[in-house]
């Protein structure tokens, strides 16, 4: 039930005209601070930056355009930067080319060259940005590296004093690595091409350079192939990407510096390929294509590494997708093998026994052996997961990382390139600071200076389990910027509250740019109380964020047909909250602030006034049914921070147990509820025991 917290409540009030004095104070000291210099941004950090003198000013006479020669992709991405500018500074701007007639431009674009036809893992993406009070020069070795550039002056330009301007600021920047990547597993639950162009434009605005398309798995075949049709046909479900539209991607991929390595899954999470083309398979039948999610490929054909017509197959099929994909890197999967129907085959068995097999691990490295020549063949590079790492395979492949850094190292020592992405699995609801203080290579590794180059970066990953395209950009970013900037910015990197600052400010520009990581939980959240009047459902939404994929998928067996449309999904990992609640207990219990004390006391407030309305509600909307004790429970915790405040006010010490009573409801607040969890109760455990012991 809800506390009554009458007396904490009076308590507070008879403290509101001194506070609002405080606050005055606050204000005027803002104010006066308001004319320094501001912070600059920028996200991912350059690598190195100089301040100087000033400003530069935007205004009407604003020209953009180029010194030397530049290509009609630099054209398009000039003109879309000019887009951008005119909505977040206002006022017309007009483009200039060249500086041979008309006003000087105040904007120079100066590129060396293009850069490869297909954009290469080499590209140089280096520029250098030259901010002075009477103009702006950028110059880049290619186009990627002018478009970073145009990225990191769309954040340094501001509103300040009624003008939109710039820092006077040279930057030298450059990336730490090469492989800078986002997967996006469209399998589980499909994305349409929209979703996957906001994407891409949310990469560039990162910095990102590697798209990796996972298209393959045991739900669906979403990529169209006219030389074997049934694996859209009839594995697919009606879901896929049209030849054409997979070549428009990479197109729109291209045109913002962004490469894109497409994944299909073999010989294991291969149900489709065996659905549509049982020859293929291990002598398993597949009788569909399953909705679930967990546990499915134990139970279901892998193909067949010992027949010669698999090879013949792949190779037809690698040829078809290579000219679509033009990428150096080909994502081959290579995951989980299970490979129990390669146990109970009598003629895999046999193979294997002629070949001196003894385990299905010998058996996938003998199809990894075939499979590379083909790949090769198509002028590309094998890429895979953790799995297709074995002596038995030469030293230019590139392993991904999915089961931890000790794996990674495990290669580079071994003398293969790698990427990481076991820290940086969204589906686990990490927060930002954790997988942004993850490094690919740690400032105590042990790996030599030539094993360090073996590797080559890292990617943000993004399963489908549990979203779908009204909640994929909710999940994905603003905390895959963070990523960005750990895979972008020096090793020495590392303070978090700055990266939180800039990362605030990137989330609304990332909105601009046409992502909905803020609009859509706001569209859900007006969905579950039908109204527009969201208030109550705002508060509890902005101290919770969604339990991981896995813990979901143990309370509700998620599936393809599983309505994601409840609060797990109108909330977001890592809300500002969580920084925001800790930075006020921090300035409450170490600096005695009341500007802090009085924003911690609204938000409790906050908290009480918005518990019946939500309980109402639970009673009407059955997605919203089984929210009612984590209410209550929200109720009860505003309770210990107001009485906590008022203890801290008073200065008078709690009665004995009272702390004890607090911790007890912290703890039972601690285990996830409604598939959410708190995340301001490390902060509220500090101001009640900071009430205690005062």
């Amino acid at each position: 039930m809800i506390r009554d917290n009458s007396e904490c409540v009076r308590k507070s009030r008879i403290l509101q005209g001194a506070l609002t004095i405080a606050a005055l104070t606050i204000m005027i000291g803002q104010l006066g601070n308001a004319q320094q210099a501001p912070k600059l941004s920028v996200m991912p950090l350059p690598k190195s930056v100089e301040t100087g003198q000033g400003e530069y000013k935007l205004d009407g006479h604003f020209h953009a355009g180029f010194s030397g020669t530049h290509d009609a992709r630099l054209d398009e991405a000039l003109s879309r930067f000019l887009v951008r500018l005119n909505l977040q500074c206002g006022g017309v701007r007009r483009v200039q080319y060249d500086a041979k007639d008309g006003d000087p431009l105040t904007l120079t674009l100066a590129v060396a060259g293009p850069g490869g036809a297909v954009q290469g893992f080499d590209e140089d993406e280096s520029y250098k940005l030259n901010v002075t009070s009477s103009g702006v020069a950028l110059s880049a070795a290619t186009d990627v590296g002018a478009m970073h550039g145009l990225e990191t002056f769309l954040q340094l330009a501001t509103m300040r004093d009624g003008a939109c301007s710039l820092p006077a600021v040279t930057i030298d920047d450059a990336p730490r690595f090469a492989w800078r990547g986002f997967e996006l597993d469209v399998v589980r639950h499909f994305e349409p091409v929209s979703v996957i162009e906001r994407t891409l434009d949310g990469m560039a605005v990162a910095k990102l350079n590697v798209f990796h398309w996972h298209l393959s798995d045991d739900q669906g075949f979403r990529a169209e192939s006219k030389k074997f049709p049934r694996l859209t046909e009839v594995a697919s479900l009606g879901q896929f990407y049209t030849q054409d539209e997979m070549r428009h991607i990479v197109a729109y991929a291209r045109a913002r510096g962004i490469r894109v390595v497409p994944e299909f899954d073999v010989p294991g999470h291969s149900a489709t390929w065996v659905f549509a083309y049982p020859e293929l398979g291990d002598g398993r039948t597949v009788r569909r294509i399953p909705q679930e999610f967990q546990e499915y490929e134990k139970n279901q054909g892998e193909m067949d590494p010992t027949k010669e017509s698999t090879y013949k197959f792949l190779d037809t099929f690698i040829g078809e997708m290579a000219e679509i994909f033009p990428d150096a890197y080909f994502h081959i999967g290579g995951d989980e093998v299970d490979g129990s129907g390669w146990k109970t085959s009598a003629s895999i068995q046999e193979f294997m026994q002629k070949k001196g097999f003894k385990t299905k691990d010998d058996l996938q490295a003998y199809f990894n052996q075939r499979l590379l020549p083909i790949v090769q063949k198509h002028g590309k590079k094998m890429v895979g997961w953790d799995e297709i790492l074995n002596p038995a395979l030469p030293k230019d492949i590139v392993v991904q990382s999915w089961r931890g850094e000790e794996s990674l190292s495990a290669g580079a020592v071994q003398g293969y390139t790698g990427i990481l992405s076991a820290p940086y699995y969204l589906d686990g609801e990490k927060t930002s600071e954790e997988m942004f203080l993850a490094d690919p290579i740690p400032a105590d590794t042990k790996l030599t200076p030539e094993e360090q180059k073996k590797i080559i970066g890292g990617e943000v990953c993004m399963w489908a389990e549990q979203l779908y395209p009204e909640t994929v950009d909710s999940r994905v970013w603003p905390r895959t910027v963070a990523v960005a900037e750990r895979f972008w910015s020096q090793q020495n990197d590392r303070d978090v509250a700055d990266m939180y600052r800039r990362l605030r400010i990137v989330s609304l520009e990332l909105e601009e740019v046409g992502l909905t990581h803020i609009t859509g939980p706001e569209k859900m959240r007006r969905s579950l109380v039908e109204s527009t009047h969201t208030k109550a459902l705002n508060a509890l939404a902005s101290v919770t964020e969604p339990v991981s994929f896995g813990d979901r998928e143990d309370v509700q067996h998620t599936d393809a047909l599983t309505p994601l449309n409840g609060l797990v999904d109108a909330v977001v990992a890592d809300p500002p909250a969580r920084q925001e609640i800790a930075a006020e207990v921090d300035a409450v219990v170490n600096d005695h602030s009341k500007g802090a004390e009085a924003a911690l006391r609204e938000r409790f407030l906050a908290w009480q006034q918005a518990a019946p309305e939500l309980l109402v509600l639970t009673q009407k909307s059955g997605r919203f049914s089984e929210v009612g004790p984590r209410v209550e429970q929200l109720a009860a915790l505003a309770g210990v921070g107001l009485e906590s405040l008022a203890y801290l006010d008073a200065r008078t010490a709690p009665p004995a147990g009272w702390l004890d009573k607090q911790k007890a409801l912290l703890k039972n607040a601690d285990q996830p509820g409604a598939l959410v969890k708190f995340v301001f109760l490390p902060s509220l455990g500090k101001l009640a025991e900071s009430a205690a012991t005062r």
